[in-house]
């Protein structure tokens, strides 16, 4: 077909369907399973269920070390209950990297009353010499700073700090 001016005409073509490469669909089926080890997701099809359990609870171990050097009075405030405790509360989180996961999983311990006295100094001073929003990266603070954690109070001033236990939270 010609227009008027004797040049071809656009001629209709058929919408392509997108076939995902073989690239692409490794790709996908590789955030499956990374969604799977470390964030709870459901086994992806074609895998062995028991095997990437196995891999899921060694990763979880794993982190639990992790953090354990990052908060290590958290840690053995727990005692026995430490692995499992953080195994429970990781088993759903990707990781922010070990000294988030020790902040937060404190906090929410402190929370919900259940942080012991050691983990609670440990905590308090963290808040008062770092700065933490639970979202971005913890940053040191330069002016002073309090730190509250049940009964103790930590106070930062000029990079030395001082806990304060009261007897009455």
């Amino acid at each position: 077909m010609t227009t008027p001016d004797g040049s071809a005409a656009p001629t209709a073509t058929a919408p392509t369907a997108v076939v995902p490469s073989a690239r692409d669909r490794l790709a996908a089926r590789q955030a499956e399973l990374v969604a799977t080890l470390v964030s709870g997701a459901a086994v992806p099809a074609g895998f062995d269920t028991r095997l990437v359990g196995a891999a899921r609870a060694a990763l979880l171990n794993k982190r639990a070390g992790d953090v354990s050097r990052h908060w290590p009075l958290l840690a053995a405030a727990l005692g026995a209950e430490w692995s499992p405790t953080f195994r429970s509360w990781a088993a759903t989180r990707p990781t922010n990297g070990s000294l988030r996961d020790g902040w937060d999983l404190a906090r929410e311990l402190a929370a919900g009353g259940r942080l012991p006295a050691p983990a609670a100094e440990e905590l308090a001073v963290r808040e008062a010499t770092w700065r933490y929003d639970g979202g971005s990266a913890p940053g040191r603070r330069r002016a002073p700073g309090l730190g509250r954690v049940g009964r103790v109070l930590a106070l930062q001033v000029a990079g030395r700090v001082r806990l304060l236990r009261g007897g009455a939270g």
